[in-house]
């Protein structure tokens, strides 16, 4: 799969394309079974599938910390859209210049003479342009004028519930991981690459590998138990703790994972870890000694879940 950044990296080689605009957060089963479609499309059309996406989101820029909750990075988003076979995605930086753009030059000069698109889909309640000008109708009528079909993407459902990005983030919100995997086709989870943190977690007897979230907003807050993937060929048992630290009065948002039974460094590795069981809300102490308590019973919690022996 090919990877585009910026629209001034679109080239002549790139035009010509079936392609879907959207925020594809979560790439969820939803997601999924639209590219499958796509690909299908693109194979009769004998045309690339390219999926455009904007970084930040766009309620990101707009909306800061009232956005709702990301659930996928860009990297992850990449990951998960090459594995459904997707050719190209193009990142677009959206910026207040860009979203200054009126609707009718992303027509002509993004869709028609840096893409020229043969075939759009979005969903019917997609916006664009400047002041949200721009709508599914429009992109009918340009349709027609430059020649590309435009489609509107169908609602997914499972159990007669719709599968989308906010139910996901409703059942993370309820600490339901499984019916979060159920939507996702794929367990929820957070990765990075490790960064040095301030070495509290070794001082007190619980060494933890940090990952910054780099979100705006986070889905998921609280103690877990957790399965870490990337350091080996089997996950390795862990607990985490995703937030800000409020006993030593952090204030940026981060997850710190602490490895259960296993010891090695972890800087600069790029780890994924996988939520498993939520143990408790994030809560701020009277002292360091009453957190280390608490994580002590946290780490029995998590060894209980995962079914191993608590060492002598």
């Amino acid at each position: 799969m090919k990877f585009i950044r910026g629209i001034y990296n679109l080239k002549e080689q790139h035009r010509g394309c079936v392609l879907t605009i959207g925020n594809f957060d979560g790439v969820h089963r939803g997601h999924q079974a639209l590219m499958a479609e796509l690909i299908a499309e693109g194979r009769k059309r004998n045309l690339p599938v390219v999926v455009m996406l904007c970084e930040p989101q766009p309620l990101e820029l707009f909306a800061g910390d009232k956005a709702p909750a990301r659930l996928t990075r860009l990297r992850e988003k990449l990951k998960y859209l090459a594995l459904a076979g997707v050719d190209a995605v193009v990142c677009v930086r959206f910026d207040r210049r860009f979203a200054a753009h009126s609707a009718q030059s992303f027509i002509s000069e993004l869709l028609v003479d840096k893409l020229n698109v043969k075939f759009l889909a979005v969903g019917d309640d997609f916006r664009f342009g400047a002041g949200r000008q721009g709508d599914f109708l429009l992109l009918q009528k340009a349709g027609a004028e430059y020649g590309f079909e435009v489609i509107s993407t169908q609602t997914y459902c499972d159990g007669g519930k719709r599968i989308s990005s906010t139910a996901v983030r409703q059942a993370l919100a309820q600490d339901d991981f499984a019916q979060a995997q159920q939507l996702l086709g794929h367990p929820f989870s957070i990765s990075g690459r490790v960064v040095h943190g301030d070495a509290l977690g070794r001082t007190i007897g619980f060494p933890t590998a940090n990952l910054p979230l780099r979100r705006t907003v986070t889905p998921v807050k609280g103690v877990f138990a957790v399965e870490v993937l990337g350091l080996g060929e089997q996950p390795i048992p862990g607990v985490a703790n995703i937030g800000t630290r409020p006993t030593v009065k952090g204030l940026r948002q981060q997850l710190e994972v602490h490895l259960l039974d296993t010891h090695m460094n972890l800087y600069g590795r790029h780890i994924e870890v996988v939520l498993k069981q939520k143990i408790r809300d994030e809560q701020r102490f009277a002292s360091l000694d009453a957190l280390k308590e608490q994580i002590a019973k946290d780490v029995v919690t998590a060894r209980q879940f995962f079914g191993l022996k608590t060492p002598v």
